[in-house]
């Protein structure tokens, strides 16, 4: 196949010289995917930027040559290039909330791209827009095109963009972390539309990811780029087979799952170097246990080791191509799905006790504003956390794990149900000290930032509110402590969000939560834009911090991997309503409950193993008009007619276990329901 992208020698600097993308080179056929791999503040998102010629003011490309089908992209004027962004090259932007215009509907916006790129105006662009939405798992997609994007979840608007992109039916799509908000079956189902496209239309695509299963299941060739270069290059066979860059073997290693759960993750210490630091040498050597004075004295040229693949670094620059690597290999991490279920201790004293909480939000129609309906978000919900232990709480997006996390803090008003920390009923009105217990890390670290603060007041601002290590100096020495922790720099302090990467935004939003040292902390999507490295040091920091103060810990994510890892009990939500619980092993290797199949036999995985998924059909039911009988009844494969007129008991099946399913009620231990 012909390519469509070919890019040679791009390099990207600021107006003073020093580099933020350093000579980089890689060619994309049709059909076929590029993946750029690595960690926040290598330069990723940067080089897609550069392609599209969007970038910031004192920043400029030189000595670069890029072409898309023939046309040389630095050749062209701003308005003919204008006609190519969102026709013959599209992108779907890490940050949606950013991306996407608060004061127009999700349906304007896209048919703003209908018109420009397909002459399709009125009615047609309009059916053509639902369709879109229907495409990317957006659900009553019809009554969506209508709504703005502040009405929308973090999941919801990164479909939104992607509906946007495939839109003007482009010949190169740039994916930025295109799946990072999505839970695994959203992630799936678009995943699928992107390679369903790529098959129907010949698009070629550069994907930008942090997730080593979405590079197993996407990528023809890999890039792995470690401050501004690519270190490595190869196919993604040969790439998961013997990865030789130190850098590469370290991020493989770094992934999470059951078999490490009692150890600590393999994190790759330090960080990405500022720019311009590394003047000479491998840039990866300060944290590099391999390194020796050769890495440090001169910069490795690019090694073609094996045909088609080739790395920058000293420990091949002796080996010609064809020539037999004797390194050695890097295990891939796989769950271990016949391990057996692990051993808890005994749970402590219980730190929060929910029961039966529903939050109901009334749907208001008409001049005198009556209600005509409820949106049951969560619709009597029960669990309890330990002290010391960690809650994973898995769904889709829309199910309502956003909204109980609100309610447990007090931030949005339950309808009924009680919720008790360490004892205490808590009301609306909620005291300092029960404030600082809780905290609350957002799906979304920007959003959650204010713009005009730097990280020192970010900080420093919940310790002044709740009258924690009063005094200047001594604040300032816990904002340092906190920085180290989460792996930031101490200089960091003096800046603004916006100087920071996503994944950057995240760690400073975990300081933040952790800077008035609570007793629970609730993480919504804690890891979702942090690469493998960073997640590691996150993870282990959040261990190691329980395991010293005994936290509890309500983890939101659709990160299974994670759950694995770190989590002891899950929960599985959807539609409003806990459907199975149990501990982690017996939720992730024994499930029950068909969405919880569904769940797991959707996440990517990285040893590329053949599997069934379980392909749900329709979309998830509005919570406005939830379906009679079991809610998951209208996409499951195995409902009957007691299924679709009766809402399942919840029944226990273990000590630890227990599931809301008519498939599995008659085999229950007993009638106790917890």
């Amino acid at each position: 196949m012909a390519d469509i992208l070919s890019v040679s020698g791009l390099v990207t600097q600021l107006h003073n010289g020093i580099r933020i993308v350093d000579d980089i080179s890689f060619n994309i056929r049709a059909g076929e995917t590029f993946v750029l791999l690595g960690e926040s503040g290598c330069g990723k998102s940067m080089t897609a930027l550069s392609l599209l010629r969007l970038l910031p003011d004192g920043v400029t490309h030189t000595d670069s040559v890029a072409q898309l089908d023939g046309i040389a992209l630095f050749g062209l004027r701003e308005r003919e290039m204008r006609d190519l962004r969102g026709g013959k090259m599209a992108m779907i932007f890490q940050e949606p909330g950013l991306s996407l215009n608060p004061v127009m509907t999700v349906g304007q916006q896209i048919t703003e791209v209908l018109s420009l790129h397909q002459g399709l105006r009125g009615k047609t662009a309009r059916n053509r827009c639902v369709e879109l939405l229907n495409q990317v798992g957006i659900p009553d997609p019809a009554r969506r095109v209508a709504e703005y994007p502040f009405q929308l979840s973090g999941g919801m608007k990164q479909r939104v963009m992607v509906a946007m992109a495939l839109a003007g039916r482009p010949k190169l799509l740039i994916a930025d972390e295109p799946t990072t908000a999505l839970d695994v079956t959203i992630q799936a189902q678009v995943l699928q539309l992107l390679r369903d496209t790529q098959a129907e239309n010949g698009m070629a695509m550069l994907l930008i990811t942090h997730d080593l299963g979405v590079v197993a299941e996407m990528a023809h060739q890999v890039g792995v780029m470690y401050a501004g270069q690519i270190v490595e290059q190869a196919s993604r066979a040969r790439l998961f087979d013997q990865p030789l860059h130190p850098y590469t073997q370290k991020l493989f290693a770094a992934l999470p799952d059951a078999a490490h759960r009692n150890q600590s993750l393999a994190a790759i210490p330090g960080s990405v170097p500022p720019l311009g630091s590394v003047m000479q040498g491998c840039r990866f050597a300060a944290r590099c246990d391999r390194a020796w004075s050769l890495c440090r004295e001169k910069t490795p040229g690019w090694t073609e080791v094996h045909t088609g693949h080739g790395v920058r670094c000293h420990l091949y620059q002796m080996q010609g191509a064809g020539n037999t690597v004797q390194e050695k290999q890097v295990r891939l991490s796989v769950p271990d799905v016949d391990a057996k279920p692990e051993l808890h201790p005994e749970p402590g004293p219980s730190l929060l006790q929910v029961s039966d909480l529903r939050v109901h939000f009334p749907i208001r129609k008409g001049l005198l504003q009556r209600v005509v309906g409820q949106v049951k978000a969560v619709d009597g919900v029960t669990l309890d956390i330990p002290q010391g232990r960690t809650l994973a709480l898995v769904g889709e997006s829309g199910c309502g794990k956003t909204t109980l996390a609100k309610a447990l803090l007090q931030l949005v008003p339950a309808l009924s149900g009680r919720v008790q920390l360490a004892g205490q009923t808590l009301s609306g009105y909620v005291s300092r000290e029960q404030r600082a217990a809780m905290q609350m890390v957002f799906q979304d670290p920007y959003a959650s930032l204010n713009p005009k603060m730097r990280v020192a007041e970010i900080l420093e601002e919940g310790m002044t509110a709740l009258d924690i290590d009063s005094g200047s100096k001594a604040r300032q020495s816990h904002i340092d402590s906190l920085l180290d922790q989460v792996g930031l720099a101490r200089g960091a302090k003096w800046r603004y969000p916006h100087e920071f990467s996503g994944g950057q935004r995240q760690r400073i939003a975990i300081a933040r939560a952790l800077a008035v040292s609570p007793r629970l902390l609730i993480c919504d999507e804690p890891t979702s834009a942090l690469d493998v490295s960073v997640q590691a040091q996150i993870l282990n920091l959040l261990k190691s911090l329980q395991q010293k103060f005994e936290l509890g810990y309500l983890f939101i994510t659709h990160n299974l991997a994670v759950v694995e890892y770190l989590a002891h009990e899950v929960c599985v939500m959807y539609l409003g309503r806990i459907v199975e619980r149990g501990t982690a092993a017996e939720v992730l290797r024994s499930p029950m409950h068909p969405y919880t199949r569904a769940l797991l036999s959707a996440v990517p995985r990285i040893d590329g193993a053949n599997r069934d998924r379980i392909r749900l059909e329709g979309d998830l039911p509005s919570p406005a008009n939830p379906p009679q009988g079991c809610h998951f009844s209208p996409r499951c494969a195995h409902a009957t007619e007691q299924c679709r007129a009766h809402y399942p008991p919840l029944t226990r099946h273990s000590p630890t276990h227990s599931v809301s399913c008519y498939l599995h009620v008659e085999a229950r231990v007993d009638d106790r329901v917890f």
